[in-house]
């Protein structure tokens, strides 16, 4: 009898609860309050508002709202906007979030950025009445301006963190993480990280398998978690000009779910395997199997932010055995 009573203790709280939680918050309207800055760099605002816009088509309940400052804006890239409502016109609620996407920095380091103390004010105001405010890339000098990043961990984009930090050295500013979430801080380094920080707040609303619909509608087929690096491995060894070992990276990339060997890789070149091995590792810095560990680690890292994958399926598409052997080499780079 006790077994079957912690059986179903565990059911209710692990299964049951979740579920009300996520019924409850789908009953509940929230507004998405997109501030728009002088010099909005565009993509900032756009991916966030997209996100929230298709949670809408699934069946979310966000209103979508967008005010300013200034009467005529005109984006860093020169796209003007029509009309925008005043931000004090806003009537917002607890629950209700405000994301503030960045700007040019010309007009961060600006005198009329800094004489902008009513809306810092307010701004402080709305955390204070429960609602969450959101940065994205360099908004996150906007929230620190307010001063609502004092002593909070957050981060912005590479670029402009050590900027951030001696700008506001009460900010617990860290490098290489995509977003930051606390209290009613959200913080994210920039652009792409926006639509992650989006989809995050969706799933704590709307669950995962609801998020991962939407995910699936913006093609965004690999989630990103918050502490996912900045950096990436599809990247960072790209900084060459050899032409070959370009095409042996491409090709990993793309078959990581293929068992590899050196003289496979060196057929699909032309060249002999000492030449590749000696040519990849000039070019790169690191070994061709620790480039692969390396990029099998970073997605199978990224495969499981999906609900639908479990470990074995995850462990197979980049190419080993089993979950436990994934496993075992995880634990090894930590």
């Amino acid at each position: 009898m006790a077994g079957y009573v912690r059986q179903l203790s565990f059911f209710i709280t692990s299964r049951v609860i979740p579920l009300l939680k996520i019924a409850n918050e789908m009953s509940i309207k929230r507004k998405i309050i997109f501030f728009i800055p002088s010099k909005v760099q565009i993509l900032d605002l756009t991916g966030p508002v997209q996100v929230f816009y298709e949670a809408n088509s699934y069946g979310a309940d966000y209103d979508l709202q967008f005010v300013s400052i200034d009467k005529n804006l005109v984006s860093a890239g020169g796209l003007p906007f029509g009309q925008i409502s005043h931000y004090a016109e806003a009537a917002l609620n607890p629950g209700d979030f405000i994301f503030v996407p960045g700007a040019e920095m010309d007009y961060l380091r600006s005198a009329l950025f800094k004489r902008q103390k009513e809306f810092f004010k307010w701004l402080r105001s709305m955390t204070e009445q429960g609602v969450s405010v959101c940065s994205v890339c360099t908004g996150a000098f906007i929230l620190a301006e307010a001063g609502l990043l004092d002593n909070i961990r957050c981060t912005t984009h590479w670029k402009r963190l050590e900027e951030l930090r001696k700008s506001y050295p009460t900010v617990l500013a860290e490098p290489n993480i995509l977003y930051t979430h606390a209290d009613y801080i959200y913080t994210s380094a920039g652009i792409t990280s926006g639509i992650d920080l989006s989809l995050a707040i969706i799933e704590e609303h709307y669950g995962p398998l609801f998020t991962h619909k939407v995910a699936r509608e913006l093609l965004v087929y690999h989630r990103r978690g918050q502490n996912h690096s900045q950096q990436s491995i599809y990247l960072d060894y790209r900084n060459h000009l050899h032409l070959g070992v370009h095409q042996v990276q491409d090709w990993l990339i793309e078959n990581l779910h293929k068992k590899i060997t050196i003289e496979e890789l060196a057929e699909i070149v032309n060249m002999s395997t000492r030449n590749l091995t000696r040519a990849f590792k000039n070019a790169t810095g690191i070994t061709i199997n620790d480039y692969m560990k390396r990029l099998r680690l970073e997605k199978a890292d990224t495969l499981s932010n999906n609900p639908e994958y479990g470990a074995e399926y995850i462990a197979a598409q980049v190419g080993y055995m089993n979950a436990r052997q994934l496993r075992r080499i995880k634990k090894n780079e930590l």
